[in-house]
């Protein structure tokens, strides 16, 4: 099923929390609504559930505008941060509870419970409580119990994040295969980007209220429509200056550590304060370098093995440092604390936009 938002506007005591907000999750998708904290992506998810009717605008699912229809008629299934799963119940209670509450027939609850036990790897364990588990086997009776009544939508708000790194990890692939093999709507909200990019087939990074840019996890990577959007999503090092040139889509920056060129990204006027934004893997530390490439003279100021790459930290001038990831560690001759060494980039690596709004 397809769920479009058109105009969403949800306020709170004159607050705004979503601030006309329109998208379309495509029937099948795994869609993720990524912002930092306070952006409005819980308020936009409650939206969609029916907890909370917008102020202004329309939902729908598929055609029919949903504004007024209780949760409960919506066909959804939901899964909280807290699981919130009855204490004093089994896991096979927790999860047949929704049923029984729509009256459906013992042994068609039974024949669902264990089916969906099975999809969430749950089997001999349904006559366990909630306390009897591990957090993750918890989050897996949440996901249960929101997929036993056959949704139209699937809703996941931040669900992983009580649990400790490896478990969520081995969850978060594992909801992402559940979903491909039901190839149900899912709408997942997240603070966490590397989650998000793992997870999902597009992507609407929001703030303040606002969605800023929908794409695919690569789009967002490679071509971010703002400085918001290419500080939140993965590492980025940021370099402030001024415009000094614009030419031939390549605009250089006069800063703090030294002229650097990179591809201009929105309008950029000359003398205009500007942000050019580099990955760390897209820099190199090189004794050599092209005579197109943007050079900084700088110091490492700390160096760490990562197992499968080298990560440093370059001082290339006062309070500026860049990050550098190196990733032939076999090939590389890892580098001290203190040593001077030159950071290259091509202008194409680089990208500048106007600064303006956040970071």
């Amino acid at each position: 099923m397809q769920v479009r938002l058109q105009g969403v506007v949800k306020r709170f005591r004159g607050v705004g929390a979503m601030e006309g907000v329109s998208l379309t999750v495509l029937e099948g998708e795994f869609f993720t609504l990524l912002g930092p904290s306070g952006c409005g992506k819980t308020t936009t998810l409650r939206v969609i559930a029916g907890f909370y009717d917008p102020d202004e605008g329309a939902v729908f699912f598929d055609d029919v505008r949903m504004n007024g229809v209780p949760p409960a008629e919506r066909r959804i299934g939901i899964v909280f941060q807290n699981y919130a799963l009855w204490p004093h119940m089994t896991v096979r209670d927790n999860i047949a509870y929704g049923l029984r509450i729509q009256r459906t027939p013992p042994a068609e609850i039974d024949a669902r419970v264990q089916r969906v036990l099975t999809q969430v790897g749950l089997e001999g364990l349904g006559d366990r409580t909630p306390g009897q588990l591990s957090g993750g086997q918890q989050q897996r009776v949440a996901v249960a119990r929101a997929l036993v009544l056959n949704p139209r939508v699937l809703l996941l708000d931040e669900p992983l994040s009580n649990l400790d790194a490896k478990v969520r990890a081995r969850l978060r692939s594992e909801i992402r295969r559940l979903q491909q093999d039901l190839r149900i709507t899912t709408i997942y909200v997240t603070h966490d980007q590397e989650e998000a990019l793992v997870l999902s087939d597009r992507i609407a990074v929001m703030d303040a209220g606002r969605v800023l840019q929908v794409g695919t996890p690569p789009e967002l990577y490679e071509r971010p429509a703002s400085l918001f959007v290419a500080d939140f999503i993965g590492a980025n090092n940021l370099i402030a200056g001024r415009v000094a040139e614009v030419a031939d889509g390549l605009v250089r920056l006069e800063t703090d550590v030294g002229p650097i060129r990179g591809q201009g990204m929105g309008a950029l006027t000359l003398g205009a304060e500007a942000v050019a934004a580099v990955r760390p893997e897209h820099l190199r530390i090189a004794d050599g370098a092209a005579p197109a490439d943007v050079t900084l003279r700088g110091r490492v100021a700390i160096a760490q093995y990562l197992g499968s790459l080298m990560r440093y930290e370059i001082e290339v001038g006062r309070g500026v440092s860049l990050r550098v990831d190196v990733a032939e560690v076999k090939q590389h001759r890892q580098l001290r604390p203190g040593q001077e060494v030159t950071v290259a980039f091509r202008p194409d690596a680089a990208q500048v936009f106007p600064r303006s709004g956040r970071p």
